[in-house]
């Protein structure tokens, strides 16, 4: 009988604390302060950074609008800059259905500067309330707080979209552990453009390159696969298209890429190159790679990203890139 006792107050003692963490989790987190010294510039040079770093760099455009996934690379459609409402959920491989928000001045004109600097940089919005990184916070929490200022600055200029938006719900337990994800920004001061290595390495992790060129298991990255490629995207479209290896290897990186063939890949895609995204027939082979904003990345930009990615480790990884 005393076993018993003694099982049974094991069982109430851990299923309280249990019951304590959760409460913790579910009602104390997340907990990060407002910045007080946010200052948002208002300058039309300040604007057009933030327009450059919000559609061709950290491309926050990119999901917050509606894009076409009948062409190639699903381009954005003209006229919903910043609306919101892209869907991400189970199909995609998500724990829950999420949906980008709308960060037109309409949706954002209640939200201040520091709220607007918090949600982007750390993962807590007006309400206190985590979000999910699909929109990779961690990555913009180590850029430079000027940088994310004029992004905000841009936003902030954006013509205003009536767009209601539908609320996110995880599923469990992420409904629960949601709330550990956010975390406090580790700013950094942007590197020269001439410490080519160092800028291109901040460029880098402000486009979130690593994220989606680093295959993934439940949703955690694979240590020692960094940018060798195999995240798998489940297209709208049809079929499962896989990043490729983007580290030096030479057989299945592009290890043998120049300077030009990496910058003028990229340039190809520019809006004065003339491209225009070619149809996509449901089944056959698209991209969630945005590559009509990347493309209108600055060509040093460009080069200090290739300066940066040949500096990291080769890794042998041959990827299929498209199953139908």
């Amino acid at each position: 009988m005393r076993i018993v006792k003694i099982i049974l107050l094991v069982l109430i003692f851990s299923l309280v604390a249990i019951a304590g963490y959760v409460g913790y989790v579910k009602w104390a987190l997340p907990d990060i302060a407002l910045r007080k010294e946010v200052k948002i510039p208002t300058d039309s040079a300040s604007i057009a950074h933030g327009k450059y770093l919000a559609n061709s760099v950290a491309v926050c455009i990119d999901c917050h609008s509606q894009r076409d996934w009948s062409k190639l690379a699903g381009p954005i459609v003209l006229g919903t800059e910043g609306q919101g409402g892209e869907r991400f959920d189970q199909n995609a491989g998500f724990p829950g259905v999420f949906f980008s928000k709308n960060i037109t001045p309409d949706n954002l004109k209640n939200w201040s500067d520091a709220e607007i600097f918090r949600a982007i940089t750390t993962g807590v919005d007006k309400d206190n309330k985590a979000l999910f990184p699909v929109m990779p916070y961690m990555h913009y929490g180590q850029c430079d707080p000027s940088d994310i200022a004029d992004i905000i600055a841009y936003i902030r200029s954006l013509k205003p979209i009536k767009n209601e938006v539908e609320n996110s719900v995880p599923d469990f337990p992420i409904s629960i552990l949601i709330n550990t994800m956010p975390q406090e920004a580790k700013f950094v001061t942007r590197p020269a453009a001439s410490d080519k290595l160092a800028y291109g390495k901040y460029l880098v992790t402000m486009a979130g390159c690593g994220e989606c060129h680093t295959k993934q298991d439940k949703g955690k990255p694979l240590p020692g696969m960094e940018f060798a490629g195999g995240f798998e995207f489940k297209m709208p479209t049809g079929g499962i298209v896989s990043s490729v290896n983007i580290t030096p290897d030479p057989e299945t990186g592009i290890g043998n890429w120049t300077e030009e063939a990496f910058v003028n890949f990229f340039r190809q895609f520019s809006a004065d190159s003339g491209y225009v995204a070619p149809p996509v027939v449901k089944g056959a082979l698209n991209t969630p790679m945005p590559w009509l904003m990347y493309g209108n990345m600055k060509t040093d930009d460009l080069k200090a990203i290739y300066a940066y990615l040949r500096t990291v480790k080769p890794i042998h990884n041959k990827v299929e890139l498209f199953k139908p």
